[in-house]
């Protein structure tokens, strides 16, 4: 919506609304209302009132009000329902400010696009919304629509889960099944799902041929998810139809199902499997020759839902000449990926086969979806410099017409490395993809740091700036020394963050701060050089202390943190 800018003398007088006018406004909300516009009129109250020093009072239906701040369709007395899901309309006059889309979250998503674009209030973290002074601004006149190019957006931290408002003001449409907060999309992620449709505990005994034949003998390990399915027997297609069927007729508010491989790469090597495989070039040519089977029997029982799969990891080529039935959805996942470069850099070895994969699929699918990693899953909060990577990754991938974004980083942990400013900038930029990413990885270190922000700009902007003149090519399982650390890079990180505990003003800063430094005391600890032990012991006790202080709950993707702090009290005895 256009920018609030202050009011030309000499214009005309009706071309902007002056906040400093609006006591006596109220804002009308109707009592048939949803759930979600209820609480989006709520929501406008709070923060609105916050803004201009006056809170509005909440009524159904408009009076003698002087203004009236019109939440919903209701309300606005306007018919929404031709709009898309999350579509959203504000319409500002200098006597009535109507903000109302389509149901359940458009309205809800336009009082927080209204409170961000006019205003300039800042959802930073759950506990961190900041508001500014908006007594006298004045906000130009005119309409404003937006339509979210992604269907299905989530950052996914552990933060949004917790705090499923704080998703909501971001946008973030996948955590909750609140109907105050808009519930969430019904497309469900595309995930590993072959263990909950032929599980093995059902079927293994007896059945052992329904699994993967892997070096002579069929799989029996459980091991991420698995064994994987021998895709060619007719019979396992038919019982993983059935499964899809009946998780569809389970829950019949949702869009797709996920019928897709277990997170390993035993893969079944049978004849018939093979035989396929190779004729196609990749191992996708039976995965997708199952899925298209299994896709066609869901058709019959749930003509408008989709069947999603991964093209993940071996199955990420796409075949020859199998083609997706129109009811089947693939997911890309970027896991082999460099997380340093964005993944269209020409310039980068590791990113041209996803870009390929990605073009072909394009070629051949209208329903594309993104897997995509935005943490060190083997040390959640060592230094991880994909900061710079963030906007230009979501920026390519809505060029390349993908539906939805996964944006995967430690969703089973808290105290990830600056997981509050991660979480900010995807947040924003899975709901507006044209945002600037580095103005908004700056407009929160300075909001949110305040004083002592300036030094952990500087952090960042060397931990990435030392590893792009190291040639380093990271991906989502780096060690220390991929990321470009070493002693003299560790201390310096070190410096950084005592220098903004130095500068930090009070006591929020100071905590703020703290939190962001753990990454620096985990960077002396796994490639700060040789120690005494003393030394050793107090950085250890230093690094241990701000992780408890701080509810660090995992320090990486399959180690819980206590778990790591015995190991390392452990390394020193």
């Amino acid at each position: 919506m256009p920018q609030p800018r202050a009011h030309e003398p000499g214009g005309d007088s009706q071309d902007y609304l002056d906040c400093s006018q609006m006591r006596g406004w109220d804002i009308v909300v109707a009592d048939e209302a949803i759930p979600s516009e209820k609480y989006a009129a709520e929501e406008f109250q709070r923060w609105f009132g916050q803004a201009i020093g006056e809170q509005l009072p909440l009524r159904s239906a408009a009076e003698t009000a002087t203004g009236h701040v019109c939440i919903g369709s209701g309300a606005a007395g306007f018919d929404a329902t031709a709009m898309a899901e999350e579509e959203l309309r504000i319409a500002v006059e200098s006597n009535r400010i109507v903000i109302a889309g389509e149901r359940p979250r458009g309205t809800l998503y336009g009082v927080y696009q209204f409170l961000e674009d006019a205003i300039g209030v800042r959802f930073l973290t759950h506990d961190h919304t900041h508001v500014p002074d908006a007594s006298t601004l004045k906000i130009p006149c005119g309409t404003y629509t937006y339509n979210p190019p992604f269907s299905f957006r989530w950052s996914y931290y552990r933060e949004n889960a917790e705090h499923p408002e704080f998703a909501a003001r971001l946008r973030v449409n996948t955590v909750t099944d609140d109907e105050r907060l808009g519930g969430k999309t019904g497309q469900t992620l595309i995930n590993h799902s072959f263990h909950s449709l032929v599980p093995f505990s059902e079927y293994g005994t007896d059945h052992p041929e329904y699994y993967a034949l892997v070096d002579g003998k069929r799989d029996t390990r459980p091991h991420g998810g698995g064994p994987q399915l021998c895709v060619t027997n007719p019979e396992v297609i038919e019982i993983a139809a059935a499964a899809a069927i009946r998780y569809l007729d389970e829950h019949p508010e949702l869009k797709n199902v996920s019928v897709s491989q277990a997170d390993t790469d035993a893969y079944c090597r049978c004849d018939r499997c093979e035989a396929v495989n190779e004729q196609e070039g990749s191992p996708m040519g039976a995965q997708l020759t199952f899925v298209n089977a299994v896709a066609e029997r869901v058709e019959r029982a749930h003509p408008n839902a989709k069947v999603g799969t991964l093209a993940y990891w071996y199955t990420r080529k796409s075949p020859k000449t199998v083609r997706p039935r129109p009811n089947v959805q693939i997911q890309l996942c970027s896991i082999e990926c460099c997380t340093l470069h964005p993944i269209d850099d020409p310039g980068c070895e590791k990113n041209r086969a996803f870009c390929g994969d990605m073009d072909e699929w394009g070629t051949i699918c209208d329903d594309i979806w993104i897997w995509n990693y935005n943490t060190n899953f083997r040390a959640y909060d060592l230094p991880f410099p994909n900061l710079r990577v963030i906007g230009p990754n979501i920026r390519y991938f809505l060029r390349n017409n993908a539906k939805g974004v996964f944006m995967q980083a430690n969703g089973n942990g808290l105290t990830g490395e600056l997981c509050d400013l991660r979480n900010y900038i995807m947040g924003r930029m899975i709901w507006n993809p044209d945002l600037d990413d580095s103005h908004l990885c700056e407009e929160f270190v300075r909001l949110h740091y305040r004083s002592a922000a300036q030094p952990i700009l500087d952090y960042i902007n060397m931990l990435h700036d030392n590893a792009e003149a190291k040639g380093v090519h990271p991906n989502c399982f780096p060690s220390p020394e991929e990321v470009g650390l070493n002693p003299e890079i560790s201390q310096k990180a070190l410096d950084y963050f005592e220098q903004a505990l130095a500068l930090a003003d009070d006591d929020v800063v100071r905590a703020r701060v703290e939190k962001a430094s753990i990454c620096a005391y985990k960077a002396m600890l796994v490639a700060g050089g040789e120690r005494t032990d003393a030394a050793r012991a107090q950085l250890v006790d230093s690094y241990i202390s701000l992780c408890q202080r701080y509810e660090m709950t995992h320090a990486a993707e399959h180690q819980l943190a206590s778990d790591y702090f015995k190991a390392l009290k452990n390394e020193l005895q």
